[in-house]
């Protein structure tokens, strides 16, 4: 497997529903926010692409005058899980944010999502916050830290 990782365009808005149909089972970006999102300066979309097929995205938010960025969303095809793709994306969404003048990257994760906490940890995030109810489905999150100095 031989990936790229590039910014998003809304061409790729077709494949960007897909992941997140094959990825979540709630709590979707609904066409018309990925269509936004493709477009405001304060979001950023990586995507993992092997041979013209696109296996994952990384949607990092950012406002301005703050050096916290925001992991938002991140999705991997299942046929590319456990290849590498979402440490990859993790890492380019990392150093967009450093090229930014971010020093933290923060995200928020379903407490019943083991193979998720287990990348973030291993990739250095630790938790540091709980929030009850915070998925459409009453599901809590568990609020994750990494500094990136």
């Amino acid at each position: 497997m031989s990936l790229l990782y590039r910014l998003a365009t809304p061409e790729d808005l077709a494949h960007l529903l897909q992941l997140e149909e094959q990825s979540f089972q709630g709590d979707r970006l609904s066409p018309r926010s990925l269509r936004r999102l493709l477009q405001v300066p304060s979001a950023e979309l990586q995507v993992a692409q092997d041979e013209g097929e696109l296996l994952g995205y990384a949607l990092s938010l950012f406002r301005r005058g703050s050096e916290v960025a925001r992991l938002y969303s991140l999705a991997v095809s299942p046929r590319a899980r456990g290849r590498g793709v979402g440490g990859g994306l993790m890492q380019r969404s990392e150093c967009r944010a450093r090229e930014r003048g971010c020093t933290r990257l923060r995200l928020e994760v379903r407490v019943d999502n083991a193979a998720a906490i287990g990348l973030y940890e291993r990739s250095g995030y630790r938790r540091f916050g709980h929030i009850a109810g915070y998925y459409e489905d009453g599901g809590d999150a568990w609020r994750y830290e990494k500094p990136l100095i």
